[in-house]
């Protein structure tokens, strides 16, 4: 008796639907010399041949509808008695015949990490079997039989692997062969929505006792606002207003107030689904409370004084406190956001501007901040301006020698300006002499 011989291996190129009118081809393949193969369509033997060495390939050069069914193949000796193999596994050709369905998501756009997004397929004939398929993977992901023609698909706590393209098909619950085309393709974008923006206002260090609020803006309409404080794993509040603006107002300010805070907003009804947080906004609360142990002295109450220099000089500003451990911060009026930081060894710091020019003009002043409380700020000391004289080496402008101010009994901050002269900056009036 002879052995059983394995049935042939089966493909088909291309894979997947066959357009109408396109060539295909179905390759059996096998150690099999001296053996013929047969093809199977539907359990009906439709061609045969003689294999050459691995096998042998059957084409069909024209697809139709007709063409479309389950295929398979099988090997049988060309001595008598005759011997044959097992059969192949099956393989299936699909032929569209029925017109494309039309697809869409909802929501559309993009789609949050942990959101929700469903796949609508809608065919123009009732009592069909909708599949969904991705983009790249040959079977398909979803199928259902809905009762009219609209089959959706949902996709549930969407993460990065479902990003990417989709489209869907139809075919006869009774002629599972006779497919449609396939639909126009969608592409599903994932990712988290876009931050929104943040304000705080008013700006600059709110005095203990204060009032500031916290604005979060984003495009969108009838979702959740969130806010938080850097730190804290838990939102602070949230609110769910009717535009796209919210705000979280803080009265009273204290020092536990003073930190960075952000924002973000979810679908109401998709608690998992959030956008990306919004960029930091900090709180600096002045460093003053009820008692006279909770105060960070008070900046310094002399006159300001003002300094006139020519353009290219070196400017010092000198910032003097009364406590070392401070970071100090020079500031610029009309500038909400400090110019400069320093954290020098001791209670002082200095902040060089070289080569003065028209841009430095302005008032300045400064203060500082514990570094074990970043944010909770002296008061800025009393501004000192700084005079640029006109430019050019035709233009004669005195320069006072700087007049530090002394520091009032009580006295926090002391500001002071110090000129450094730069060599290159006097050079044409030491050569008019």
């Amino acid at each position: 008796t002879e052995l059983p011989v394995p049935g042939p291996s089966i493909s088909v190129s291309p894979s997947g639907v066959i357009a109408p009118g396109g060539a295909v081809t179905i390759r059996c393949q096998c150690q099999c010399e001296a053996r013929r193969l047969f093809l199977y369509k539907d359990g009906i033997k439709i061609w045969e041949l003689d294999a050459a060495g691995d096998g042998g390939e059957f084409t069909i050069p024209s697809a139709r509808q007709a063409d479309g069914g389950v295929y398979t193949c099988q090997s049988r000796s060309r001595s008598e008695p005759p011997n044959w193999s097992d059969p192949s596994d099956i393989m299936q050709i699909i032929v569209p015949s029925y017109p494309k369905p039309s697809i869409s998501l909802r929501p559309s756009g993009r789609v949050a990490l942990g959101g929700a997004v469903t796949v609508r397929c809608r065919g123009r004939y009732q009592n069909m079997k909708f599949l969904l398929y991705k983009d790249g993977n040959p079977n398909a992901l979803q199928d259902m039989e809905p009762a009219g023609d609209l089959a959706e698909f949902p996709i549930r706590n969407v993460s990065w692997r479902d990003a990417g393209s989709y489209s869907c098909y139809y075919h006869h619950k009774w002629y599972p062969f006779i497919w449609s085309r396939p639909s126009d393709p969608v592409e599903l974008v994932v990712g988290s929505l876009p931050k929104p923006s943040i304000s705080v206002s008013p700006g600059g260090v709110i005095p203990v006792g204060g009032n500031v609020t916290i604005r979060c803006q984003h495009q969108h309409l009838g979702m959740r606002i969130l806010f938080y404080k850097d730190g804290d794993s838990d939102y602070l509040a949230h609110t769910d207003p009717a535009g796209s603006e919210a705000e979280f107002p803080i009265t009273s300010a204290g020092r536990e107030h003073g930190g960075s805070y952000t924002c973000r907003y979810s679908y109401r009804t998709e608690r998992a689904a959030y956008s990306e947080p919004s960029d930091l906004v900090q709180i600096i609360v002045a460093g003053q409370g009820p008692s006279p142990a909770s105060r960070l002295p008070a900046p310094h109450p002399a006159r300001p004084q003002g300094v006139t220099v020519s353009p290219g000089a070196d400017v010092t500003i000198r910032c003097q406190g009364q406590r070392r451990d401070v970071r100090f911060f020079l500031h610029k009026a009309g500038d909400l956001n400090p110019q400069r930081h320093m954290d020098p060894a001791g209670d002082g710091a200095e902040f060089r501007i070289p080569t003065v020019g028209r841009q430095h003009e302005g008032n300045y002043s400064c203060s500082y901040r514990p570094r074990s409380e970043p944010f909770v700020s002296s008061q800025p000391s009393d501004t000192v301006e700084l005079v640029v004289a006109g430019e050019g080496p035709g233009s004669e402008s005195p320069l006072p020698a700087p007049h530090p101010a002394r520091p009032l009994r009580g006295a926090g901050v002391l500001l002071a300006l110090a000129l450094i002269l730069a060599e290159a900056a006097l050079g044409w009036r030491r050569g008019g002499h």
